[in-house]
Order: structure tokens, then sequence, then C-alpha cells
């Protein structure tokens, strides 16, 4: 259904549009929920580059593309280019989107999976600690 829903988009609207971009970020999606993490790995680099290309580095869509592929690294169990790219990604959500936004909170939690997955458990929960510190700080914050 992705892929059938992805080739049409192309066809229909060009492969830089960006409802295509997100097509291919679904299919992708769908593709690690699937446990095919190279192939996710691959449309989800593919769809960053365009992106980025299209959109810009600091788009919302781009920081989610981003996100996405540190997950599909972490799955594989590559977990330094996962922290690299999740370290990026929380670093531009927070100047783009700001330090509470759910987004940037997402990008925290990622982050967290790479540190667990390692050992490293003072830093898993002083990551842990900081987003739970932010997420109480973004509602007390709501209207």
């Amino acid at each position: 259904m992705h892929r059938e829903t992805l080739v049409l988009c192309e066809r229909v609207m060009g492969k830089e549009h960006p409802h295509t971009l997100m097509c291919m970020n679904n299919l992708a999606g769908r593709l690690s929920r699937q446990g095919k993490y190279a192939e996710a790995e691959r449309m989800h680099r593919e769809t960053l580059a365009l992106t980025e290309k299209v959109l810009g580095k600091e788009h919302p869509e781009t920081l989610a593309s981003m996100n996405n592929l540190g997950l599909a690294l972490c799955a594989q169990g590559r977990y330094a280019e996962a922290e690299k790219m999740d370290r990026e990604t929380l670093a531009l959500s927070e100047k783009v989107l700001g330090k509470e936004h759910p987004n940037t909170l997402m990008s925290m939690n990622n982050l967290v999976a790479v540190p667990n997955n390692l050992g490293r458990h003072e830093e898993t929960a002083s990551i842990s600690k900081e987003t739970l510190v932010r997420r109480e700080e973004s509602c007390l914050e709501a209207p």
C-alpha cells in the first residue's frame, strides 16, 4: 500500500514534492516496523537528503527524517552512527523548535536508547530525568 502510494505521489507530484517526501518517510517507517532495517535505512537516507534539499536543514520535516534515520541505525545496532545523528537532531530541534517542544522531547527520548544499549546507565538516567523535567515544564506552561 505504501509503495503504491509513493509511486503515485512521484508520478503525480514529482519526487521532490513535500507530500511525496512524506510518503517516502511513511514507507521507510513501515519498513522499520516490519524489521527491514537496512531497506528502511536506505529509504530514510534518501528521504533525508531530498527533504534537506527541498525544505532546508532546519525544517521540522527534515528534523523528523533525521530522527527516523537515527532510530533505524539504532535498531541495527549501529550505535555510534545513531548517537551522532540523534545528537545532531536534538541540537537542531532545540534551536529551531525550542527545548520544550514535543518533537524536541521525542528527540531526547530517542537519544536515550543509545547509551542504554551501550550500558551507559548513568547517562541514560541523566537524559531521562532531563526529558521528564522538560515535559513537566512544558505542561506547566500550557494554557
